[in-house]
Parts: structure tokens; sequence; C-alpha cells
């Protein structure tokens, strides 16, 4: 079983924040208050994909931020939400968080996705405020930070190609050759271990 595993930072969109306005045309006095709400922020996801084999691309970028959301304006018009980020990794991946330890999912069917970081919401503007008794309220809210937290993804893989053959046949050299691996070999170990007993030999010779 091959083991890859990085930590990566994800942190969801930053909710936009609502707006203070009054409507104000020629012919309308005291229009009221007409202030947008902010849009939400963006989540994070992460999604199995069969076509990838490895976390390689996250050892190299490790900080990743979903779109925030837009700030309401006038004439109640509210802000956009940020667009969901989508981070696509191998099928089996496991992810975990890194400061507790907890594990969040084990992504195993191809297209499944898992939540790492909720996007906040948005502001509300003054215009959801008015009341009865409060007709021009000059109050409104600020968007809420998104969620963020360290992420570790660990990918487990079952080798597709195994060497079968005889004693001193060559295998262990074979996969040292063709990967990173480094097998030990039966046939190191042997001359090793005739290595020792010439030298336990004529240590006990040269003592008689």
């Amino acid at each position: 079983m091959f083991v890859d595993e990085t930590d990566i930072f994800v942190k969801g969109g930053d909710g936009g924040a609502g707006c203070v306005s009054f409507r104000r045309e020629k012919y309308v006095p005291r229009g009221g208050p007409d202030g947008g709400d902010g849009g939400d922020g963006g989540s994070v996801w992460l999604e199995a994909d069969p076509a990838l084999t490895t976390l390689l691309d996250y050892h190299y970028r490790r900080h990743y931020h979903a779109e925030r959301g837009q700030h309401g304006e006038g004439a109640n018009r509210h802000g956009a939400s940020g667009a969901d980020l989508v981070l696509r990794v191998p099928s089996g991946t496991v992810v975990a968080d890194r400061t507790t330890g907890e594990r969040l999912g084990d992504l195993t069917a191809p297209g499944q996705r898992l939540l790492a970081a909720r996007g906040a919401r948005g502001g509300r503007g003054n215009a959801r405020f008015a009341t009865s008794t409060n007709r021009a309220p000059r109050r409104a809210d600020l968007g809420r930070p998104g969620a963020e937290r360290w992420l570790r993804l660990e990918l487990k893989l079952l080798a597709d190609v195994g060497v079968i053959g005889f004693p001193n046949a060559g295998k262990s050299t074979l996969v040292s050759r063709v990967s990173a691996a480094k097998p030990r070999s039966p046939t190191i170990r042997s001359r090793r271990s005739r290595r020792h007993s010439a030298s336990s030999a004529w240590t006990t010779s040269a003592r008689l």
C-alpha cells in the first residue's frame, strides 16, 4: 500500500456587508430605507475525481480561499453570493482535521463531495430593520467571516502490479531501478551474514 499525504488550509468566503441607504426621488418624500443585504460567501468542497492519481498539486499550493460575498447596495439591491471552490482529489482520499485529528470523511466514490469549509452569511441591510416605530433605521449588519481550518489529506492506493519470481532472480533490483523504493535484497543480506561470520571466525582464530 502506497501512502501520499499533505496538509492544506481552506477558508470559506466572508459574507458581504449590508447597506445603509434611503430611497431619494424627486416626487417621493420620505422614501424610507432601501439598503440591500450582503451576499453569502462561497464554500470550499472536496470532490473525488477518478482521473487523478496523486496529491502532488497540493504539495506546491497549500492555501485555498473561496470567493467572498459582495456588499449590499441601495435600491434594495442585494450583493451577489460568492462562488463555491471545488478542490478535486483522487478517489480514496481520507480527509481529517489536522488540529483535532477528527476524521471528516473518506472520498471513495467518483463525484463524492465533502464540505471542507462553509461560507458565511451576508449581513442584513437597513431595510430589514424598519418597523412601525423605527421607520428610518441607520443600522446594518457586517458580513460574518467564513470558516477556516487546516486539513490533512491522505491518499491510500493498492499496487496495480506485483513482481513474482524465483529467489535471486533480480526482483528487488528491478524494483529499485524503476522506482524510488529501496527494497532489501536477500543476496545482500546473505553476503553481509557471510562477511560477519568470516570476520568472527578470523577474530576467534587470532585470539587462539
